[in-house]
C-alpha cells in the first residue's frame, strides 16, 4: 500500500482536534470531582482524568497512522545521530529515577501506582506517536530539513502543552518552554535508538516521576527539580556539542 500525504496544515488540525478530544474527555469525565485535567489522587479520579480520556486518545492517534499507512515511518527511524547522544536518554532516565516521589506512591498504594504508571504509559506513547511519530513523518515528507523537523515537532510539542491553562492557569506558559526543550531531547532519543519505543518509555516514566509529587494533597515535594537541572545540562551539552550531533558524513549544519 502506498503512504498517504498530509499537508503541514492538516497535521495542526490534527493536533488541535486530538487536544480538544482529550481535555474535552478529561474536563467531562471529571465534571463532578472539581479536578483539573491529570491532576488526580485517588483510583477514581486517576481513571477519569488520565486513563480514560488519553486512552481514547491513544487509539484515535493509532487510526490516524493506520489510515495514513504510516506505521513503519512513525515506528522506525533511519537518521542516526552520533554516538554520544546516548547520554540524552541515559541522563534523563537517572532523573526520572531521582526525581520520583516513592513514598508518596507507596501511601497511596499498589493500585493507584499501578494506574499511574498505565496512565503515562499512555502518555508516553500517545504523544511519542501524535509529535515525534506523525509530526516528525510529516514535516520530513513535507521536504523540511532535519533542523526544522525537530524545530517545529518540539515547538508544536510545547504550544500544544499551553491548553493546561485551563486547569493550570498562567504557570502552564512555563510549562511550554520546558515541554518544548525536553521534546527536542525526546526527538534526539527516537533518532539515537531508531525508533519510537524508547522515547515513549522514556517520555512515561518522565511523566510518572513528576506527577509522583502531586500524589498527595498537601505534600510539598522537591524531587521534580532533578528533572529541571537534567533539562539544564542536556541544554548546556547539546548547545555546546551541537555540530557533532549529525554524523560526520551528514553534517549540513546546526540541528
Amino acid at each position: 500500500m502506498i503512504a498517504k500525504r498530509l499537508p503541514v496544515w492538516a497535521y495542526l488540525v490534527v493536533v488541535l482536534g486530538y487536544l480538544v478530544v482529550v481535555q474535552g474527555l478529561g474536563a467531562f469525565f471529571t465534571k463532578d470531582l472539581g479536578l483539573g485535567y491529570a491532576n488526580a489522587n485517588t483510583i477514581d479520579a486517576l481513571w477519569r482524568s488520565i486513563a480514560l480520556p488519553i486512552g481514547i486518545g491513544l487509539v484515535l492517534v493509532a487510526v490516524l497512522v493506520t489510515v495514513l499507512r504510516w506505521w513503519r515511518p512513525v515506528l522506525a527511524d533511519d537518521r542516526p545521530v552520533s554516538r554520544w547522544v546516548l547520554a540524552v536518554p541515559v541522563v534523563m532516565f537517572g532523573a526520572t529515577l531521582v526525581a520520583t516521589d516513592y513514598g508518596g506512591l507507596a501511601e497511596r498504594g499498589l493500585g493507584f501506582s499501578l494506574l499511574l504508571l498505565l496512565g503515562v504509559l499512555f502518555v508516553g506513547f500517545a504523544e511519542e506517536t501524535l509529535f515525534r511519530g506523525v509530526g516528525l513523518v510529516c514535516f520530513r515528507q513535507n521536504g523540511y530539513p532535519e533542523g526544522k523537523v525537530a524545530l517545529w515537532t518540539s515547538v508544536i510539542f510545547g504550544l500544544a502543552h499551553a491548553s493546561n491553562l485551563i486547569s493550570n492557569g498562567p504557570k502552564a506558559f512555563v510549562q511550554v518552554l520546558v515541554t518544548a526543550i525536553a521534546g527536542y531531547f525526546f526527538y534526539l532519543v527516537r533518532r539515537r535508538t531508531g525508533g519510537l519505543l524508547a522515547p515513549a518509555i522514556v517520555h512515561a516514566l518522565w511523566d510518572l516521576s513528576l506527577m509522583s509529587a502531586t500524589v498527595v494533597p498537601g505534600r510539598t515535594y522537591a524531587g521534580p527539580a532533578w528533572c529541571v537541572l537534567a533539562l539544564i545540562v542536556l541544554a548546556v551539552v547539546v548547545v555546546a556539542w551541537r555540530r557533532q550531533i549529525e554524523p560526520a558524513a551528514t553534517v549540513a549544519g546546526p540541528p
